[in-house]
């Protein structure tokens, strides 16, 4: 009941005419820089963040809100129009969505998208108000091995889910985990990897970390495959359903929350897993499987209903324990470290206007994206016909108006150029970019707390997992790395038994 009521506070503070002007702004710009091929939610909130520094906090994280579900829709779009998911949880999306919309059914392609999103983003933050003052009350509980813990969860989780390669994502968490040293050592005072830069003894500020990977390294990316003929573009007209579309996409919105919603609020999660798990049980409860691969309307209600739960529900363990298992979870928490806010468990006793104002902005911008994006589905479209190299440029222009705007440092201009090209290497030699984000931003954290660990035991490694808490985090972990590889072994020993029951098949004519 406590929870309500403090919702019910977000609201008010929320529903204040100009916190609902910078919501609708959010939903806006977020919308329209997301909606551009190649850029994701991530990319987003990561390009226009420097614009929400000028604002008081409230007022900014409402906005931050709105850039969110904003960028969240424009993923989508771009994946059913453009064949071209701004991240990996759109892939699936784009799967049956672009084969809709080539089938001239991109209208309703785009909403059951957007009314999914709203289904399961509403749903999700409810969730959300419901779960996070349990969740603070377990944190409170919580120590220096149980924190450690569940960070090593997060490293380890984000680099065998993203990616082909669990070395290559070790490889870019590890990356991550050495920028995250730069600056003054918090126990000895002494500088590290600072090569003598003065500049560099407070450490890299977030938002150029930010801006420099995703949007300069992607806009470099892009441009080096940079193809001059516009990309083709099919004609949309305002989003609509018919009766059939709503019977048979209600329910993969429904199924979609409830797979999503888990993934995203476990120290471990991200919207790739359940969005593929949604496909596939869409795939396997449809009425109408002869449509799959051919532009099935329950595969795109599915995952992007599941997608976008799973989003509201990766903000449980970064409200609660300042623990990011998203690139966009990552950038927010840089969000909040550059206003001088630390998420954890004190957090919703410390700013409760801001922790519940956010809250209650999520359903007022998830509201007014769907109001917002239904009738203007059509200029979206149209936003995809700006030439890739005008495109990029701005980019590349805005991004570095953004990094100087944070420390107002010329300095920063040189570091996110070297940051862009280190994000533009990460893509060619194919090295996920996201555990190198959390790997930055988490690392000094998972430091300080593995630091107080030892001390307390007075530097016996048994202090590392000493709590019932912290056990179990380990034996989560080890069923992480040992589980997926077991079940590939035995897969691969099936195989040959299948491949000569059909070579003797063939043999005898059966």
């Amino acid at each position: 009941m406590n929870a309500f009521t403090e919702l019910l506070n977000g609201f008010a503070t929320a529903a204040h005419p100009t916190n609902l002007l910078y919501a609708f702004l959010g939903v806006l710009l977020g919308t329209a820089i997301g909606v551009l091929p190649g850029i994701g939610p991530a990319m987003t909130i990561a390009l226009l963040l420097p614009l929400t520094y000028s604002l008081e906090p409230t007022q900014a994280f409402i906005m931050f809100a709105g850039i969110y579900y904003g960028g969240m829709y424009g993923g989508s779009t771009t994946s059913i129009l453009l064949n071209t998911p701004g991240e990996s949880a759109s892939v699936v999306t784009a799967i049956e969505g672009n084969k809709m919309a080539r089938r001239g059914r991109a209208a309703a392609a785009l909403a059951t998208a957007a009314i999914g999103s709203f289904v399961a983003g509403t749903i999700g933050t409810l969730g959300l108000a419901l779960l996070a003052p349990a969740v603070v009350k377990l944190a409170i509980k919580m120590g220096a091995p149980d924190y450690f813990a569940v960070m090593v969860l997060a490293f380890i989780a984000v680099t065998t889910v993203l990616g082909s390669s669990k070395v290559r994502g070790l490889a870019a968490l590890a990356i991550g985990l050495l920028i995250g040293l730069i600056g003054i050592d918090p126990t000895s005072g002494q500088q590290r990897l600072t090569l003598g830069i003065p500049e560099l003894a407070d450490g890299i500020d977030v938002v150029v970390v930010a801006v420099g990977l995703f949007a300069v390294g992607e806009a470099l990316w892009i441009a080096a495959h940079l193809r001059r003929t516009p990309a083709e573009i099919i004609p949309v007209g305002a989003a609509r359903m018919n009766r059939e579309d709503w019977r048979r996409s209600w329910k993969p919105w429904l199924r979609g929350t409830v797979i999503g919603f888990p993934f995203g609020a476990i120290p471990a999660g991200g919207a790739e897993i359940p969005t593929f798990l949604s496909y596939v049980t869409e795939k396997k409860l449809t009425k109408h499987p002869e449509e799959f691969g051919k532009g099935a309307i329950e595969g795109v209600a599915g995952p992007e209903a599941t997608n976008n739960a799973s989003a509201a529900g990766g903000l449980v363990p970064l409200l609660t324990l300042g623990i990011p298992t998203t690139a966009t979870a990552a950038v927010m928490l840089g969000a909040f470290q550059g206003y001088g806010i630390q998420p954890g468990p004190r957090l919703l006793q410390t700013q409760p206007e801001l922790v519940w104002g956010l809250v209650a902005s999520l359903f007022i911008g998830n509201a007014i994206l769907l109001a917002l994006n239904l009738p203007l589905a059509p200029m979206w479209a149209k936003l995809l016909r700006i030439p890739r190299p005008y495109l990029y440029a701005g980019i590349l222009f805005f991004a570095s108006i953004g990094a100087y705007a944070a420390n107002l440092s010329t300095f920063d201009l040189w570091l996110l150029l070297v940051l862009g090209g280190l994000g533009f290497a990460m893509r060619r030699y194919g090295l996920p970019v996201v555990p190198a984000i959390i790997g930055i931003i988490l690392g000094p954290t998972a430091e300080e707390q593995m630091r107080r660990a030892l001390q307390i035991s007075d530097g016996e490694v048994s202090g590392l997992y000493n709590t019932w808490f912290s056990k179990a985090v380990y034996v989560v972990i080890l069923l992480v790395l040992v589980v997926p590889p077991l079940v590939g072994w035995i897969r691969n020993r099936r195989r040959p038994k299948d491949n000569d029951v059909l070579q003797h098949a063939e043999k005898t004519g059966d």
